[in-house]
């Protein structure tokens, strides 16, 4: 993340908001007995796997159900998702593969769709550019004739992809082609290397001259240049295996002049990949993609706006307000409400918002039971402050024992019309009762941990529901029940992955251990203000009375009163080091070695805000710590180095721990979270080397001491808060864009308060404004003409940017190289 009110110009993010891979259906079975597979997907950057589904065992109809959100930190050409069929002995198998072209992203954007699954082609799997410079020259024989000679100088390539997850040992074959003639020849073998630096120039006799005798198996004429095409193939060297194609490209030889033609190409798949007669019978994939791209302005451009949005909790009526607004236009309150709840956030301003917007709600709840169950503003807004600031609150609390249930499973069904031969109900009962009695003490136990954002939050809801509803004892406790135990708890148990609990979703058997313990975590913590259970089933009556006790009652009122109370209590993050993240990477030995791949070895690494560690295996000891405080920069080490790919540096001491992460997008979550957790040290560096020390020497400025000061200013600029990852400026820019699209909407809005200004009433069709709130239409008016006004203005960079981006990427430059063949 970068601090953009240090930008100079503007930013451009691409984000994949959420990916949620729900379900493939009618896979091409096996064809012996057992026609069922064990079926899992892949989520890659062309051909870089970035995430990984779990495998669903025994399905040709998998349900994966698993929700993926990052941010691409790198160009790509295509979105792709695989379906592999696991194998134990063998590798596994590529049943079928859907590519997103990243120009087609947005016109899935949000929308539920299936997609047929495409073979998948050796010749078909491409990705990467490569820089050549063409020319045609004439030469004079001896004789004084002329003849053209092709000039072909493949200088180098960029991303080209991982095979068999290391680097490839590339080279590229050069080839003249024509009617009757087939010229190749072929570059050196660049060892270990996504970015081969070749160099290499090749001439080709284009035509000849009319004197020229010596036979041949083809005769050149002049007139056969408009048929000849230069054709570049990059080829992996496979030594005693098959080598592997890369990707190719095209460019007519005449579209050559007398100047040298020199450009950047996309590598393309083979005119022949990826076409099969027999698509339809590779199965189906449904997906649901929401992704944007962010062009950010640096901070000033958006102090108008975001003054206006922030000072919405104390617009009165709240209805009036900008941030009130943008829920009314949006179609999908979700799409306002995820930039609206992290910028309010970062500016200290969600209580008051969420505490205006909830005492809306309860103007219009005329039954107590039926308080904070809606899907409104208030509480969409909650559940989103509530995902984000709760995350390490869930994770002390129920990641231990979800943990054991998803491990260690013990059956739970009761239903007597799921229960299988065999099974014995009341073991299952005992099974259920354990875990729903040890999840239960582990909330009403956490009041401790509870951030203080969110007992604020409980305090006000609590305090506005006993206000509109006096005569109701139980009434404050179920507005605070509502949302810790039905919205927050109840939820995470039954979907741990959504909430990084776990890395997949659960398989059949637990997830519905996990409905089972939610469905009576909700109706435990509702205990406090209803008189009786309010389960649809009988077999889940029969059990909830094992826990109709007055201490689960007691329990329960005691936790909401100790999460809805302003007193301050002990902050576990000081006492307790937060959990930032982890996950398997490779670390290479700290200089005691020569290089060598012996030097990589995988290491499953640890990170709180106290210290960043390293373990043999995950919940072994720690073989090393790095204290926090010792970090003096984090940054990304060049390739070239040890020729692997996505490699970053934690320089703490004398000697910069070095470590491989799996992808790209992980490196940089990795850099990102020791950026930020380091961010205040006192001693951090303000330039760094960006590649080793190797064999006496720096090899990226030859110095030839190891202790030489960097060569390169460190990377500037990140959050300010550990725990909650927020761009004020990109948040904003996110509500700009909404208001933008939905301009028609403010306008016709603006049009609704007039008319009720002028004539005490709405005096068109219903249909005109009647979903819009609007409580006070002189004040409502005056917010839309400031946001009209805002969001116009804010176009005009906008447009200028988009224009000069558009002619200063220069269609053949590395940033805009060229696609297809060249005409």
């Amino acid at each position: 993340m970068f601090n953009r009110s240090r930008l100079k110009k503007k930013k451009k993010k691409d984000f994949v908001q959420n990916i949620i891979d729900s379900e493939a259906k009618n896979l091409v079975p096996y064809s012996g007995p057992n026609k069922m597979r064990d079926c899992f997907c892949t989520i890659n950057l062309d051909q870089e796997e970035v995430f990984r589904t779990q495998v669903v065992e025994k399905s040709l109809s998998p349900f994966f159900g698993e929700e993926f959100y990052f941010e691409i930190p790198r160009t790509f050409q295509c979105l792709s998702f695989y379906i592999y069929d696991k194998s134990v002995l063998q590798r596994d198998l590529r049943i079928g593969k859907v590519a997103i072209k990243k120009e087609d992203l947005c016109k899935y954007t949000s929308k539920e769709t299936w997609f047929l699954l495409q073979p998948v082609d050796s010749n078909s799997e491409v990705q990467g550019k490569v820089h050549l410079e063409l020319k045609l020259n004439e030469l004079i024989t001896d004789n004084g004739s002329v003849c053209q000679q092709l000039v072909v100088h493949i200088k180098e390539c960029h991303g080209l992809p991982l095979v068999n997850g290391q680097n490839c040992d590339p080279y590229a074959t050069v080839s003249l082609m024509g009617p009757s003639r087939n010229d190749q020849k072929k570059t050196k073998v660049k060892k270990k290397t996504s970015n081969p630096q070749f160099n290499e120039t090749f001439y080709f006799e284009v035509t000849r001259s009319s004197s020229y005798t010596k036979k041949s198996q083809f005769q050149v004429e002049e007139e056969d240049i408009e048929k000849l095409e230069v054709r570049i193939d990059l080829w992996n060297n496979g030594n005693l295996v098959q080598d592997v194609f890369l990707g190719e490209i095209k460019v007519p030889v005449k579209v050559l002049g007398n100047d040298s033609f020199q450009a950047w190409y996309l590598l393309q798949p083979r005119e022949n990949g990826n076409k099969s007669s027999k698509t339809d019978d590779l199965g189906s994939l449904r997906l649901n993609v929401c992704y944007t791209e962010d062009y950010v302005l640096p901070s000033e451009y958006y102090a108008s706006l975001r003054n206006l949005l922030l000072k919405s909790p104390d617009v009165q009526p709240v209805s009036a307000s900008a941030a009130y607004i943008l829920g009314e236009v949006c179609r999908d309150k979700y799409d306002a409400v995820l930039p609206l709840v992290r910028l309010l956030l970062h500016h200290q301003k969600i209580v008051p918002f969420v505490t205006a917007v909830a005492e809306l709600d309860l103007k219009d709840t005329q039954e107590v039971n039926t308080i904070f169950r809606g899907n409104t503003l208030a509480t969409r807004c909650l559940d989103e402050m509530m995902k984000i600031v709760g995350k390490h609150y869930l994770k002390v609390t129920l990641k231990p024992v979800l943990d054991e249930i998803c491990e260690s499973p013990k059956p739970c069904e009761i239903d007597p019309i799921k229960l299988k031969e065999g099974d014995n109900v009341e073991v299952h009962k005992e099974n259920l009762r354990y875990y729903v009695d040890k999840v239960f003490s582990t909330i009403v136990q956490s009041s401790i941990s509870c951030p203080t954002l969110m007992c604020d939050v409980f305090y006000s809801l609590r305090h506005l529901a006993a206000k509109r509803f006096p005569n109701d004892p139980h009434v404050q406790y179920s507005a605070v029940s509502s949302f810790v135990f039905l919205r927050f708890f109840a939820v995470a148990v039954v979907s741990p992955h959504t909430f990084h609990l776990r890395p997949h979703h659960p398989d059949a058997q637990t997830s519905r251990t996990l409905t089972l313990i939610s469905k009576t975590i909700q109706t435990l913590g509702s205990w406090g203000s209803l008189s009786k259970s309010n389960f649809k089933e009988t077999f889940m009556c029969e059990f909830f009375k094992m826990f109709q006790e007055e201490k689960f009652t007691e329990a329960v009122q005691k936790f909401l009163d100790e999460v809805s109370s302003t007193e301050s209590k002990e902050p576990s993050g000081m006492s307790e080091p937060v959990h930032l993240k982890e996950g398997e990477m490779y670390k290479r030995a700290q200089g005691r070695t020569r290089i060598g791949k012996k030097n990589f070895k995988k290491r499953w690494f640890c990170l709180t805000s106290r210290e960043l560690t390293y373990h043999k295996q995950r919940d072994k000891e720690p073989i090393y710590n790095i204290p926090i405080k010792n970090i003096l920069t984090v940054e990304k080490l060049e390739e070239s180095a040890f020729n692997r790919k996505n490699m970053f540096q934690v320089i703490y001491g004398e000697k910069p721990l070095y470590i491989q992460a799996n992808n790209c997008v992980e490196a940089s979550e990795w850099i990102e979270a020791l950026c930020r957790v380091s961010r205040c040290n006192q001693k951090r560096l303000s330039v760094y080397h960006p590649s080793a020390f190797l064999n006496g020497n720096w090899l990226c400025c030859k110095a030839t001491t190891e202790n030489t000061k960097g060569c390169t200013p460190c990377t500037a600029g990140v959050p300010a808060d550990i725990q909650i990852e927020i761009d004020g400026d990109r948040e904003t820019e996110r509500i700009y864009s909404l208001f933008a699209i939905n301009m028609p909407k403010l306008q016709k809005m603006e049009e609704a308060c007039g008319s009720i200004a002028v004539y005490q009433g709405p005096q068109k069709e219903l249909d005109d404004y009647s979903n819009f709130t609007i409580e006070d239409s002189v004040a409502t008016f005056q917010t839309l003409q400031q946001i009209i006004a805002i969001v116009e203005k804010l176009n005009e960079p906008h447009e200028k940017y988009r224009k000069k981006r558009s002619s200063s990427a220069k269609y053949g430059s590395e940033e805009n190289p060229i696609v297809g063949k060249v005409s």
